[in-house]
């Protein structure tokens, strides 16, 4: 089994179309999140998630490639040295 380390996915929405897949995407990977905090920047009209995993490496990096897949949607992710 992989090891699971501690990783936090940054998440800017640029298109609102595009939430309903990345809810899906972010569904499937339910019991691997800690957190979620969303933050809608009206007055650029993006949003901001923040999303904290304790997860193994390779679902992170593929919940990630998913997410950045999406049209008008940017996703990074920092991991945990632990």
């Amino acid at each position: 089994m992989e090891e699971k380390r501690i990783a936090v996915l940054s998440v800017v929405v640029e298109r609102r179309d595009e939430t309903e897949k990345l809810n899906a995407y972010l569904s499937e990977a339910g019991e691997y999140i800690v957190g979620r905090m969303g933050i809608p920047y009206r007055e650029k009209g993006v949003s901001v998630l923040c999303v904290v995993l304790d997860a193994p490496v390779s679902v992170v990096n593929a919940l990630t490639g998913r997410i950045g897949q999406l049209g008008g949607v940017t996703a990074k992710t920092l991991f945990s040295k632990f």
